[in-house]
């Protein structure tokens, strides 16, 4: 059984950079308070870790 998150865009990324914008729309987020649930893996880490102040993350 594999692990997986469920993320939640916690702040706007209005002043954030570009890379990190990419970031979060890569992983579904799109408006404040909106949820994806993704499985764990190295590439979703690096991802969550890139924008982790924007972001809560649960383990499911």
């Amino acid at each position: 059984m594999s692990k997986r998150w469920r993320i939640t865009l916690k702040r706007s990324s209005i002043g954030s950079t570009e890379q990190q914008r990419a970031t979060l729309r890569a992983l579904g987020l799109r408006r404040l308070h909106q949820t994806v649930e993704k499985e764990v893996t190295p590439a979703i880490k690096g991802m969550v870790a890139a924008v982790r102040h924007l972001v809560e993350v649960e383990e499911l």
